[in-house]
């Protein structure tokens, strides 16, 4: 019982549910503040109302979900202050900065236009109006990335200096904190991964209109604009990715090593992928491993023949630096949640790839069932970004901010386990009661589609928004 109740636990639990809960908003708000802007931007060029339709539409889902990022996200200010106070003491004059250029420029950018863009139809002229969204779009871009900036700080700090006297880290280094290594390769690949989540949302909205056959001349381009922008997201995903792995290497070779449950340090051939293994329960040995020779020393140096250290090495190097202790996060966790990552973000693009194939020149599949896949693999790529998040926190362990600060010593000293099983509790009930509406906001959106604009005429065809079967196209594939 004592141990249910460690303050250390529970507020490392607590701060992991609400963050992830916060994450499940974020990449839909970036994604869907650009994608709507694309729409509005051919609107303005071409001045067809099916694009006006789908801005309005994909833009009624971006400010659904804003608003309940905003929500969730304060949660997480407040937290730092309540279970993490002397991380907050340690760190906050270099935490804080990156976190306060988000909430003075980047946040009020996205906040004040995208008032303007909401109460700014008919009143603003179309292509001042289009800025407006375009502007709230690069806000919430610029806002990822200060934000990362900071989170870079806790895997790689750079651009401070320890002031003994008052026990804490201290700005020395703007520019060297905004421009990390960690946040220059973590910042891309998080916000491409962003579009595969927003674009997987609106490929499920897009099947279901068509599997009802019912607003095509809206439906078929945003299904094909979708399924391209995942397939082209999803490579950008990979590529970025490569560059992340290459920085973490750098900066943290224990994250890397765990990555692979590689205990010795190898080199070439020895220095494989494994893409399945079964092992003993403590994770040091393996009993069945299916392994791709090389790739894992490329991933880790681009060469087939370079060097991999190995937990064993690593622990050893790190006694000696940091004095006694265990330096290696929780293996299992960070092996299964690397591959999760990987596994569920290639079936997204595989699933996109398939669709566009079934899609092409205007064909349509039969089966409904193909229809259902298209909207049931709306949660792989967010399930896939959580699975990142948490390889890359829980990659860093027993460090809070790495180097400098292990996570045991970085919970408030007054508070108590009841006090944060309570606010745990209070949290949960409350995030569900969010949960619940969110989703029933989103859905009812969804399935609504895009309005007819008074007194506008649609482009293509258009069926309303009824229909009981499947779509019949006129080529059938």
């Amino acid at each position: 019982m004592h141990d249910l109740l460690d303050p250390l636990i529970l507020s490392r639990w607590q701060f992991g549910l609400t963050t992830i809960y916060h994450f499940l908003f974020v990449p839909l708000t970036i994604g869907l503040a650009t994608t709507t802007a694309v729409f509005q931007t051919a609107w303005v060029r071409t001045n067809k109302e099916k694009y006006l339709r789908l801005t309005r539409f994909i833009g009624k889902l971006f400010l659904i979900n804003f608003a309940m990022g905003v929500v969730t996200g304060i949660v997480q200010e407040f937290q730092f202050g309540m279970n993490w106070s002397d991380y907050s003491r340690f760190v906050g004059d270099v935490f804080g900065a990156p976190l306060a250029m988000e909430g003075l420029l980047a946040f009020f950018l996205e906040a004040t236009f995208i008032g303007l863009w909401i109460f700014g139809w008919d009143k603003l002229p179309k292509k001042l109006h289009l800025v407006t969204i375009w502007v709230t779009a690069v806000g919430s871009i610029l806002s990822a990335y200060f934000i990362i900036a900071a989170n870079a700080f806790m895997q790689n700090p750079v651009g401070y200096q320890i002031n003994e006297a008052k026990g804490r880290a201290e700005l020395t280094d703007i520019w060297s904190v905004v421009t990390n290594k960690v946040a220059l390769a973590a910042f891309p690949h998080t916000i491409v991964a962003c579009f595969m989540v927003s674009a997987a949302l609106l490929i499920a909205v897009a099947c279901y209109h068509l599997y009802r056959n019912q607003h095509l001349d809206t439906m078929r381009p945003l299904l094909k604009f979708s399924l391209w922008t995942m397939v082209g997201a999803g490579i950008l995903t990979v590529l970025t990715g490569d560059q992340l792995g290459l920085a973490m290497v750098q900066t943290q070779p224990m994250k890397m090593a765990a990555a692979e449950a590689l205990y010795t340090t190898s080199t070439g051939a020895d220095a494989s992928f494994s893409i399945f293994t079964l092992g003993t329960p403590d994770g040091t040995s393996e009993l069945f491993s299916i392994r791709i020779p090389y790739l894992l020393s490329f991933l880790s140096t681009h060469t087939l023949d370079g060097t991999v250290e190995g937990i064993n090495d690593l622990q050893a190097q790190y006694v000696q630096l940091y004095g006694p202790g265990d330096y290696s996060p929780t293996i299992w966790v960070t092996y299964w949640a690397f591959r999760w990552m990987i596994g569920l973000g290639l079936v997204s693009v595989l699933t996109a790839i398939v669709g566009l194939f079934l899609t092409r020149k205007g064909r349509s599949p039969k089966r409904r069932w193909l229809w259902r896949v298209g909207i049931w693999a709306f949660p792989l790529p967010l399930a896939a970004m959580i699975m990142g998040w948490i390889f890359t926190e829980m990659g860093r362990q027993p460090w809070i901010v790495f180097s400098l600060l292990k996570t045991s010593d970085a919970v408030s000293p007054g508070i108590t386990g009841v006090d944060v099983l309570i606010s745990l509790i209070v949290f949960t009930l409350l995030y569900g009661a969010l949960a619940v509406v969110e989703f029933g906001l989103i859905k009812r959106a969804a399935q609504k589609g895009p309005e007819l604009s008074p007194g506008a005429e649609v482009d293509d065809e258009h069926t309303p928004a009824s229909g009981d079967g499947p779509a019949v196209p006129s080529t059938v594939y």
